[in-house]
């Protein structure tokens, strides 16, 4: 499916979720309005204040002054498209692309792996991060890792391998990361947003505590009453203590999100 008309480009993405709302955010305020998300039923994400997949509970939320809406079906797309918001569809089997077919579709699920997305689902295909194959799976596969490269177009190629460790932010890596001590349902002490000094009690899983490993403010953390396995990533904690990161998109979606912008603009722009 072609389009003349960059303002009248369709663009499907595969997840909602802290990357994939910078992207959307992104394109969105560059005047691409005709974009639709793809969720599971239940998502998990950490950094809930700039995660669009959070209308999935709420019905809908708004990120730097754009709102996504929860929708139940295709048909009230082009309606909420109208009312200049972005629909959010729970569609894990991404069922809504065969009805509704994108001049677009970026999987920004940040799986580490490909979850079944292939180059003929529109005219170009986008991949985010490990698990893709530039030339072979999609078109376009954008580097993610942190550092040098990150955010760089692949046309040919894979991107980095997933290193397994978190971003450095003022140092800090791993520590910052809070965690499931065990399998069992996270219950929440604390807010997003709450300063805490090392040792504090974020929370309990199964009766065992969460405890924060360096000074900070919470910038993310699960849903309440959330059932977790052990390891899984519940919270991250901030050391630069500035409550105004919590509701801002940080600097790695936003590069990743003008990188998906070049990638389009490549394509259509001619």
């Amino acid at each position: 499916m072609e389009s003349n008309n960059l303002n009248e480009l369709i663009i499907a993405i595969k997840g909602a979720g802290e990357m994939a709302t910078g992207i959307a955010c992104r394109l969105f305020k560059s005047n691409f309005k005709h974009i639709f998300m793809m969720e599971i039923n239940a998502p998990l994400a950490v950094r809930r204040c700039v995660s669009f997949c959070e209308a999935v509970y709420d019905d809908k939320i708004m990120v730097e002054e754009v709102t996504a809406r929860k929708i139940s079906n295709m048909n009230q797309i082009h309606h909420t498209w109208e009312n200049n918001e972005i629909p959010i569809l729970v569609d894990s089997e991404w069922k809504t692309m065969k009805k509704i077919k994108p001049h677009v579709v970026i999987d920004a699920i940040i799986a580490k792996k490909n979850l079944g997305t292939h180059i003929l689902e529109a005219p170009l295909v986008i991949g985010l991060g490990p698990g893709f194959e530039a030339g072979k799976d999609v078109h376009t596969a954008i580097e993610t890792n942190r550092g040098h490269n990150l955010g760089r177009l692949i046309l040919k190629g894979c991107p980095e391998p997933n290193t397994g460790a978190p971003g450095n932010i003022n140092g800090y890596t791993t520590q910052r990361v809070l965690r499931a001590p065990c399998s069992g349902r996270f219950r929440s002490l604390l807010t997003i947003g709450t300063p805490v000094k090392q040792h504090d009690i974020i929370g309990h899983v199964h009766g065992q505590p969460v405890i924060a490993q360096i000074d900070g403010i919470i910038r993310g953390q699960i849903r309440d009453n959330t059932e977790v396995t052990k390891k899984l990533k519940i919270g991250d904690i901030d050391p630069r203590g500035n409550i105004k990161y919590c509701t801002a998109i940080s600097e790695k979606a936003l590069a990743i999100g003008g990188s998906i912008l070049e990638a389009i603009l490549k394509k259509y722009n001619q």
